[in-house]
């Protein structure tokens, strides 16, 4: 029994190390590779794209890898500290001696867990906002707007999480011995609620929806989704602008309800045919049923994961080869989600050449409503105005990036002009 708590330690500090330094590396190249085409633009994107904007987003690119860098160690050293740091064993021992009800005491162990991991990122939020964006002219935000959403995103996570915490605790501690069955469930059950429900109560908490106002606009886009058969519950411009220059445009809710949202940012930089180019390629995702095979995949892992979970928590050398003295639900539900993301970490290359195959056959979709050189001519202007590298590290890209490069991206839809 204690050479397997060695021998999980040494897994888990491996594992800690090798995933921190993996993307450290990864960062490192991708800053070099900005900087090294910085100071020439790739022929495909002369037309739109000045050598001043070019620089610009390698400069962008280079700022925010080294703050991710910052960030990576950081967490890895936080990460640390709760586990074999001895962290999580000192709040539950303080916790102890005030809280009586176990459900209780491990609802607030996981949630100041979650408290000091944000308070230990905001640092480098602000700089990133005041610092970077505002350097790089992408910040609106004022600081008390930051610390308003701030307040309503602690205000909202605490109205939210809490009761999921407590929900899962008293699942995990009361259902027996499929209580990891029900525990998915009940998380399949409530992401999917949270989905529903996020654009009608949450999402205006934070910003305005105005149903569009351009009828032209408004008319050219319901020709476009009657052609492509897509019902939608409104079109909706959101002021994105209030905090950031940067430009998008999603769908949110299902079935009829789907609601179609642009940023005001996005309206206003692209042609009529550029923004039907831009919602064509989103279209294309639901078409291809894109959204649900990803929450179904996310399910499934959450599937396997909780079940894996069953296990471990029965294993003494799960918490102690973590450095938790307390074994309980908490502790175990806890210690899986800390460390899930070392083990997913791996991974997630496959995860994003499946997204970026999604995004080519969202490509290709919406080059049959809408003429190729609109989407590519939109994607050109979203790379200048977002300061989005056109020259990403390769490795960095295949292991990170959920969009394939610009280059391959725009290769790709010169094809489909053909």
């Amino acid at each position: 029994m204690f050479m397997s708590e060695i021998l999980f330690s040494n897994i888990f500090l491996t594992l800690l190390v090798l995933s921190c330094a993996t993307e450290v590396y990864l960062s490192m190249r991708q800053n070099k590779s900005a900087i090294k085409h910085s100071g020439s633009v790739p022929n495909d994107f002369k037309k739109i794209i000045k050598i001043k904007d070019h620089a610009k987003a390698a400069a962008y690119t280079s700022a925010k890898t080294k703050i991710n860098i910052v960030g990576f160690v950081i967490q890895a050293l936080f990460l640390y500290m709760i586990t074999l740091g001895g962290w999580i064993n000192e709040i539950n021992n303080l916790l102890s001696g005030h809280l009586s009800n176990e459900i209780i005491q491990g609802v607030a162990l996981i949630l100041i867990i979650m408290i000091l991991s944000s308070l230990i990122e905001l640092p480098l939020g602000l700089y990133k906002t005041f610092i970077v964006d505002e350097k790089f002219g992408f910040n609106k935000m004022s600081i008390s707007l930051f610390i308003s959403d701030l307040l309503k995103q602690s205000i909202v996570s605490l109205i939210i999480i809490v009761p999921v915490i407590y929900s899962a605790l008293w699942i995990f501690g009361n259902l027996g011995e499929s209580w990891w069955l029900w525990l998915w469930i009940f998380f399949s059950v409530f992401n999917i609620v949270m989905l529903a429900l996020y654009p009608l109560f949450i999402a205006p908490l934070f910003n305005k929806f105005n149903p569009m106002a351009n009828k032209p606009l408004k008319s050219k886009i319901e020709i476009l989704l009657k052609k492509c058969g897509f019902e939608s519950d409104g079109l909706f411009v959101m002021n994105g602008s209030l905090r950031s220059t940067h430009g998008n445009a999603y769908f949110t809710g299902f079935g009829k309800a789907k609601r179609i949202v642009f940023f005001d940012t996005l309206l206003e930089r692209l042609t009529h045919n550029e923004i039907l180019a831009v919602l064509a390629h989103e279209l294309g995702h639901f078409a291809h049923n894109h959204v649900k095979k990803r929450i179904v995949i996310l399910f499934l892992i959450s599937f396997a994961g909780l079940y894996l979970l069953d296990f471990l928590k029965t294993n003494e050398w799960f918490y102690l080869g973590l450095g938790v003295t307390d074994q309980n639900n908490a502790t175990a539900l806890l210690l899986f989600i800390l460390i899930s993301p070392l083990v997913l970490f791996f991974i997630r290359p496959i995860m994003a050449f499946y997204s970026r195959k999604n995004e080519y056959e969202a490509d290709a979709y919406a080059c049959k409503y809408s003429p190729a050189s609109d989407l590519k001519n939109s994607l050109i202007k979203l790379y200048r105005d977002n300061a989005s590298t056109l020259t990403p590290d390769s490795l960095y890209s295949a292991f990170y990036d959920s969009h394939p490069p610009a280059i391959a991206r725009i290769s790709a839809l010169e094809r489909h002009k053909k």
